[in-house]
């Protein structure tokens, strides 16, 4: 059996544990997010490089031990940046890709939804992750390119999904991901609220752009799939040419 001592030290380093690493709860995660972005502010003000802890402790009203508590150093906070802006919508992304039930065209809407969404609610912290990529440190710089990459890669295969399905048309599929990726990221430097959940209605836009663009451009409907449906396709554009020059001849000619 265990000594009276030993459970007594045991105790008391539980203790110690404890009070270095309070519980997280909601007043936790509210200091984190004033932290986040008072040094979001002053990165973009001063630069990464310029901006110490103890200027983004003064910034929040905590000491600078006291932020300690929460992160460790500046690339820490970077870190976090990372993850929440790029590594987490990734994640999301991919489970939105995945989600049973859903077309192509629907679930590249809401892929195209959660990222214009995302850009729109925190625009300061995605402006200053890309000015700072120059400066992230190479394992976390590394990690910010993975996430980008994995971005891309759901867009691209949820594009080339659909035009297997023949619900969007042919196109490049990573030429068309990085063009809605590009028009659902850019909403961070131009958007600005004008009413609580306004930013809603400019994702929603923005979806519906995303989709448009990879829609089949004249409406045109067949059953067929596959080559099958390329030569449908095909004898209705020889049928409506043929119409046409029938219709031209019978047209009078003009006069000098």
């Amino acid at each position: 059996m265990k000594s009276s001592s030993a459970r007594d030290s045991k105790r008391s380093a539980a203790r110690r544990k404890d009070a270095a690493d309070p519980p997280r709860g909601a007043r936790w995660g509210l200091v984190e997010n004033q932290i986040l972005t008072e040094a979001t502010r002053l990165f973009a003000e001063r630069g990464f490089a310029r901006t110490t802890l103890t200027d983004i402790a003064e910034a929040t009203g905590l000491t600078r031990p006291a932020l300690y508590h929460y992160f460790a150093n500046k690339e820490a906070l970077l870190a976090r940046l990372v993850s929440d802006l790029t590594l987490a919508p990734a994640e999301e992304l991919a489970k939105l890709r995945r989600f049973g039930g859903k077309t192509a065209v629907e679930r590249l809407h809401a892929m195209a939804f959660d990222t214009a969404r995302r850009h729109a609610t925190q625009p300061e912290r995605f402006r200053v992750l890309v000015r700072s990529d120059a400066e992230l440190p190479l394992e976390l710089a590394k990690s910010y390119r993975d996430g980008r990459r994995r971005i891309l890669a759901e867009f691209k295969a949820v594009i080339e999904e659909g035009m297997a399905s023949d619900e969007m048309r042919p196109v490049d599929a990573r030429t068309a991901a990085l063009g809605i990726i590009g028009q659902c990221t850019w909403v961070a430097w131009w958007y600005r609220p004008t009413e609580d959940g306004d930013e809603r209605t400019v994702a929603t836009a923005l979806a519906d752009m995303a989709v448009a663009a990879v829609s089949p451009t004249d409406g045109r409907s067949t059953t067929a799939r596959g080559p099958a449906r390329a030569l449908e396709l095909l004898k209705q554009d020889v049928a409506l040419l043929e119409a046409a020059l029938a219709l031209e001849s019978q047209s009078p000619p003009p006069r000098d």
